[in-house]
């Protein structure tokens, strides 16, 4: 016999239940529409978006033990919802056709291992290699540790590519935003003599961002990504790839510039940032005229970053 009470109780359950997971629906779902003028509070949800998933097994187990129908069911919207946005990039199988694989790691200017952090980047094996937070002390370890197998390299500032495939029409890319000083040097591009074709590939690290009492602090990386953008609208190579730290991921409407114009990776979370407890991959391998079919997230090495490593297969256009 259930009491007027006990179904008061039920229903005011179900409704809170409700609420939730059409809250959490919406801003899955919506997460565009999240207003970023103050504290830039969109980009912020968009960075850790994924994890709105993590609500859905919580409101349902929550509504199980209230014995709601009504709080179960509407747990339904969220998980669709989030099926809808990352279901492919869970579920997806990998493709194992693909013609270049490409680590991408910052290897952090204060990391007391590098020598340990080069040998890690070169058992994976891949044909480019592409680092940030490069400095000048550990620049020769890594030229001692991926020479052999990596001849070819272009360095410029602290961002770095070694290449198994003869690297042209190498140049610095001024992708500093307004008031940073000329010492600031993030960018470069080179053109990869890869077997399948050539590939203009740029290696990048775009500004850090901070979370503090004033939100979401990303202007400086949001203006370098439109400047990197301009860039990469204006090169005429057919197979293009940015690899590269962008400080933000692919859902961030402030690396708008560069998701409008290249493709993602099909498989994968990868998450790379921070190592100890990595909840957001900021390391991207994104691709224009060619296809990114898989993005994974190595063992920690002496970084605060992951390394991830990209597999991608090369249009014959």
């Amino acid at each position: 016999m259930v009491v007027r009470g006990d179904r008061r109780s039920l229903r005011w359950w179900e409704h809170g239940l409700a609420a939730g997971a059409i809250g959490v629906a919406c801003l899955l779902a919506l997460h565009s529409v999240v207003p970023n003028g103050v504290g830039r509070i969109g980009s912020a949800l968009e960075t850790f978006l994924p994890w709105l998933g993590v609500a859905v097994p919580l409101l349902a187990c929550l509504a199980l033990v209230k014995r709601s129908v009504g709080g179960l069911v509407a747990c339904l919207l969220p998980a669709l919802a989030w099926l809808w946005l990352f279901g492919g990039l869970w579920f997806a199988s990998s493709s194992d056709a693909y013609d270049l694989t490409v680590v991408q790691h910052n290897v952090a200017d204060d990391n007391s291992d590098p020598s340990g952090t080069a040998q890690a980047l070169l058992a994976t094996g891949a044909d480019l290699v592409a680092v940030q937070e490069l400095t000048p002390a550990a620049r020769p370890v890594y030229e001692d540790v991926l020479g052999a197998s990596h001849p070819h390299r272009a360095v410029h500032g602290t961002v770095g590519l070694w290449s198994s495939y003869p690297l042209t029409d190498v140049r610095a890319v001024d992708i500093r935003p307004a008031g940073f000083p000329g010492g600031w040097q993030r960018g470069l591009r080179a053109t990869v003599g890869a077997p399948e074709g050539a590939v203009a590939v740029y290696v990048v690290h775009l500004p850090s961002i901070r979370l503090g009492a004033s939100g979401f602090a990303s202007a400086a990386r949001d203006e370098s990504a439109a400047l990197l953008g301009a860039r990469i609208a204006d090169d005429p190579a057919v197979r293009l790839l940015v690899v590269g730290d962008l400080n933000g991921t692919v859902q961030d409407r402030g690396l708008d510039p560069l998701t409008s114009q290249l493709g993602a990776p099909e498989v994968g979370f990868a998450f790379s940032w921070p190592a100890s407890l990595p909840v957001a991959r900021i390391d991207q391998v994104l691709g224009r005229g060619v296809v990114v079919t898989e993005v994974s997230a190595l063992d920690p090495t002496g970084s605060d970053h992951l390394p991830v490593v990209g597999r991608v297969r090369l249009g014959r256009g």
